[in-house]
């Protein structure tokens, strides 16, 4: 396709959150703040789950994997904000764009399968207990979070091979903090029709299949948990569940919000907002949500910081 209105885009330019100069260096330092907390929660878990030998049961080995991708997410996007504020650039090459997109929608559907596979954990443990060992064994976490790695990459790499063959306008600034699908596809000159019903239809599967069985764990959860005689052992039983919820509902809710929608209904404002929360805030918040109300994951984190002051309480 050639025409007067396009050309061959060679870079993007990334607008970010604001135009303001006072609200850029607010949100600079907001940033940076969420992006040091993020890397450094999820590390401390990780560390404090692979040092300590009582913690090498399925529950944290799922943990931990979702505090690795958690910080590899965050990374795909943060830094290149901070960057491009502090080198006053917005720049973004075409095939950094792309690659940048590969590796956001990656971590998004790896967030995904981890937090399916962590709520299949805990309906074996709740509804099954006496065969939880038995089912839920290492060999089986290790081959679905494998799984969840192949499905996750050959399902980015269809949209990304997509996306590639399209042609783009003269028009090339994103208004945006990352090379999100619908800025892309709103500025292609090329027609997105393909690229929209598989967004529709096999993305969307992608992300509706790990829900669903979330939420069937859940209802057998809520069913076993009821049935439970003591008062305080179902508040408690709630009380884990409704964390673990709180975190699929912001999770699911904005992408839901964002992508599969048609691209005419969308806004820049609605759409950054929702970005923000499931690739900067969701992941700074998975650690105090999953973890510091776990005795013995606080125990193990004492012993990485070395200073029992901080959990106290």
């Amino acid at each position: 396709m050639g025409g007067p209105n396009q050309s061959s885009i060679s870079e993007f330019l990334l607008l970010g959150l604001s135009r303001q100069p006072q609200q850029q260096q607010l949100l600079f330092l907001l940033f940076l703040t969420m992006y040091l907390a993020t890397v450094l929660g999820n590390l401390l878990i990780v560390l404090a789950i692979g040092t300590d030998s009582r913690l090498h049961t399925p529950m944290y080995f799922l943990l931990s994997n979702l505090s690795f991708v958690d910080i590899c997410f965050s990374s795909t996007t943060v830094p290149k904000v901070l960057a491009n504020h502090m080198l006053g650039s917005q720049a973004i090459s075409f095939s950094g764009c792309l690659t940048q997109m590969y590796f956001v929608f990656m971590f998004v559907d790896m967030d995904n399968f981890l937090l399916a596979v962590m709520a299949y954990d805990r309906f074996v443990a709740i509804c099954h207990p006496l065969h939880y060992t038995t089912k839920m064994t290492h060999q089986l976490c290790v081959w679905l979070v494998a799984g969840s790695w192949v499905v996750a990459n050959m399902n980015v790499l269809l949209h990304t091979l997509l996306m590639a063959r399209l042609s783009f306008c003269a028009d090339n600034v994103i208004p945006h903090f990352f090379c999100d699908v619908t800025p892309l596809l709103r500025f292609s000159c090329s027609d997105t029709h393909l690229n929209e019903v598989m967004i529709l239809t096999e993305g969307a599967l992608i992300m509706i299949t790990p829900f669903v069985c979330i939420l069937a764990s859940y209802l057998r959860i809520t069913c076993a948990v009821l049935r439970v005689p003591s008062p305080r052992g179902r508040w408690k039983a709630f009380s884990t569940c409704g964390s673990h919820l709180a975190v699929v509902s912001l999770f699911y809710g904005t992408i839901i919000a964002v992508y599969f929608n048609p691209v005419s209904s969308h806004s820049t404002e609605k759409d950054t907002a929702a970005t923000v929360l499931y690739t900067v805030v969701t992941p700074m918040l998975n650690p105090c949500i999953y973890s510091l109300r776990n005795r013995d994951l606080k125990a193990a984190l004492k012993k990485v910081v070395g200073r029992r002051i901080f959990f106290r309480g």
